[in-house]
């Protein structure tokens, strides 16, 4: 009689303590899917920086540098007569180098003058004056003119529609998955942004005048700037449900 009681104890006490275990098993892991977004949104340029190279060489070092300033204050001048202002215009670097040349006879290098470099930076905010301003630095004495590097004051609000491209293009891409698997998209988990890719910057096309008359500023060359594409990625991770 006694044994029977301690079974049906023991018997009770493993029932009371199967829901418990069931109760701590981990639950099911909740399904999702992970998706990325692409956006690109475009927008024409209405801005330009410019960079200049001014280089003379002399074998005096003053006749040398009085040449380069020479230079630069012609394309100072021109920057000026154009309405650029003094605030869109700076001098980057200046520098100074000896230059030699070797001496087969004497084994030996031998200075015969100095290389002067300067180098300028101008932003125009009028598109229409780039090409005046390119010929007209060529003309002043400036020895490279690198390509304009166009950019757009909408920057910010390019960017962000962007953004909101690729966010809707990774929910269209998630929700495709989801109905293709027979699921339903549910509510968003994790979102996160690559930076912004710098806009792929189109190289101006230049376009000579066919006669002198048929431009005001006698024959110099019109630029088309074409448009500028700020492309961004985002990383999106939804829930998804059974139907």
């Amino acid at each position: 009689m006694f044994r029977s009681i301690i079974t049906l104890l023991c018997l009770g006490a493993l029932g009371a303590l199967a829901p418990a275990q069931a109760a701590d098993a981990p639950a099911p892991e909740a399904r999702s899917i992970t998706v990325t977004g692409t956006g690109l949104a475009s927008g024409v340029p209405d801005k330009a920086r410019l960079q200049l190279t001014v280089q003379k060489s002399n074998p005096s070092m003053d006749q040398a540098r009085a040449d380069a300033l020479a230079v630069v204050q012609r394309f100072l001048a021109l920057a000026r007569k154009l309405g650029i202002p003094e605030a869109q215009l700076r001098t980057t670097s200046a520098m100074i180098n000896p230059d030699y040349r070797w001496e087969q006879a004497t084994s030996r290098q031998v200075l015969v003058g100095y290389a002067v470099q300067r180098e300028l930076e101008v932003e125009v905010r009028d598109l229409d004056q780039l090409g005046a301003l390119i010929e007209g630095a060529v003309d002043a004495g400036v020895n490279n003119v690198s390509p304009p590097l166009l950019d757009s004051s909408r920057r910010s609000e390019l960017n962000r529609q962007a953004l909101a491209a690729a966010a809707r293009d990774a929910e269209a891409n998630a929700r495709v998955l989801a109905d293709t698997l027979g699921m339903k998209l549910g509510k968003l988990r994790e979102l996160s942004t690559e930076a912004v890719r710098l806009p792929r910057t189109p190289m101006p096309m230049a376009r000579m005048a066919m006669a002198a008359a048929e431009a005001d500023s006698g024959g110099a060359a019109s630029y088309t700037p074409g448009s500028l594409e700020f492309q961004t990625t985002v990383s999106a991770t939804f829930d998804i449900l059974a139907p």
